[in-house]
């Protein structure tokens, strides 16, 4: 059965989640992608403010997309990754604009986190429909931004 267009396209994280080779962190990368071109264009109040657009855009439509793809895909499937792209992003959101080495953490940690699901992220997929595939990533996106912003404060950056 053929899926719907617009919910695939973001569903899919712009055809990243057709990745044969880990989808998820597919999805992730690109989106860490956007930020570091972003963070390029704009300066360092604007990027936080576009990232925080971009994470509340992408929710509500990521749970839009992935409840209507439920239906074709079954539940939290691996071709959904704009739950991934929300996640690193709010993981960005700790990150000075265009650090590279505190961009590549947020991205690694958000990956940890989002692999290994700890500290009640797994519970998350539990939450009902497009809401479900979208909190354990939006968690493990605030714990991967906690941890940035303690090192950072550790760190004196």
């Amino acid at each position: 059965m053929k899926t719907p267009f617009l919910p695939t396209l973001i569903g899919s994280g712009f055809g990243s989640g057709f990745s044969p080779i880990a989808p998820g962190t597919a999805g992730a990368l690109l989106a860490t992608l956007i930020w570091f071109g972003l963070s390029h264009l704009l300066d360092k109040h604007a990027i936080w403010w576009a990232t925080a657009a971009l994470v509340w855009l992408f929710y509500i439509a990521g749970v839009w997309a992935a409840g209507k793809l439920l239906p074709y895909w079954g539940k939290d499937p691996s071709r959904v990754v704009v739950d991934e792209m929300v996640g690193v992003w709010i993981a960005l959101l700790a990150v000075p604009s265009g650090h590279v080495w505190y961009g590549l953490a947020a991205f690694v940690l958000f990956r940890l986190f989002d692999i290994f699901k700890p500290l009640g992220i797994r519970r998350m997929e539990q939450l009902p429909g497009g809401v479900g595939v979208m909190m354990d990533d939006v968690l493990a996106g605030v714990y991967s931004s906690i941890l940035l912003i303690a090192v950072r404060w550790w760190l004196g950056h």
